[in-house]
């Protein structure tokens, strides 16, 4: 596995002046005359050092057109990767104008945050019921070198992987659950964000990828359960509901006991209080108002 490493690059403003400095004296030479009277000194020379003497100011030249090719930009959250004729030569993340060996290949990559968003993928839960789900990963490079050599394309590796940690996620806990503690993929969002999270970037650590954040965007049952679960999730919530009436008309029921037997008032015997919480129970956990009902006897005529 390929490790990221400083790229030996120079300064581009500096390699400027240096080019420009070496190309106006080769142009000078060649303009002023220098060149014909070096070449007339030479002249009962052999053909080799004629031809020589006569070429090395073209050929200056070319030189100095083809290190122009070294120079590039690095732009902000952007890092330039090189390769030396097939070898890894480093990586340049910091934002300037450089210049650098001519022969070596540059690729850039961005460092910049994306977000990928999976598609909506059908699975079982851990109960076994099909469900819908879908998540949101926030990620960026960090590695570059492993991002670029390590996999094909950290983008589709990316894609893939998120995909699979989403399904083991979906599998791994059930949609809802009945039991106060228990994790669940809707109950618990922070905690699945989390755990989703720490799985993506797992698998992604050796294409130099991290993950800033994995949330679930879209979560539902599949549409041949939806309707029974929809129904099974009503009768969960009336049933919570109905208990909680019946704590609050028990207590209510004990108050107005203890409140009408307070200071020796009202005495009831066992089969009156029996009539009576009978009563207060039906008005309290009625799903209709009580209508009033006048009784002019009592309850033994």
């Amino acid at each position: 596995m390929l490790q990221e490493k400083p790229a030996h690059a120079l300064n581009g403003w500096l390699m400027v002046v240096i080019f420009a400095v070496i190309g106006l004296a080769v142009a000078w030479y060649i303009i002023s005359g220098n060149f014909a009277n070096t070449a007339a000194d030479f002249r009962g020379s052999s053909l080799t050092m004629v031809a020589l003497l006569g070429l090395w100011p073209f050929l200056a030249e070319f030189i100095i057109f083809f290190c122009l090719k070294g120079f590039f930009v690095v732009n902000p959250n952007e890092a330039m990767v090189s390769t030396v004729f097939g070898r890894y030569g480093g990586s340049v993340k910091q934002a300037d104008f450089y210049w650098m060996n001519p022969f070596a290949a540059r690729r850039k990559i961005s460092l910049k945050i994306r977000n990928f968003e999976s598609g909506h993928m059908k699975v079982n839960d851990h109960e076994g019921n099909p469900v819908e789900i879908a998540a949101i990963v926030v990620w960026r490079v960090v590695e570059t070198a492993e991002a670029m050599f390590n996999v094909d394309s950290y983008e589709n590796f990316l894609r893939i992987q998120s995909e699979a940690a989403v399904r083991n996620m979906a599998t791994s806990y059930p949609y809802d659950t009945h039991k106060e503690g228990e994790t669940s993929l809707r109950g618990s969002t922070a905690e699945i964000s989390e755990k989703l999270k720490q799985e993506i970037h797992q698998r992604l650590e050796k294409a130099g990828l991290e993950i800033i954040e994995a949330r679930i965007s879209h979560l539902a049952y599949a549409p041949e359960i939806a309707g029974a679960m929809l129904r099974r999730q009503q009768a969960g919530a009336i049933i919570a509901a109905r208990q909680r009436i019946v704590e609050g008309a028990v207590g209510m029921v004990e108050m107005a006991l203890d409140k009408l037997e307070e200071g020796g008032k009202v005495k009831l015997d066992d089969e009156r209080k029996a009539a009576m919480v009978s009563n207060l129970l039906v008005v309290l956990t009625s799903d209709r108002d009580a209508q009033p009902v006048v009784n002019t006897g009592t309850l033994y005529q």
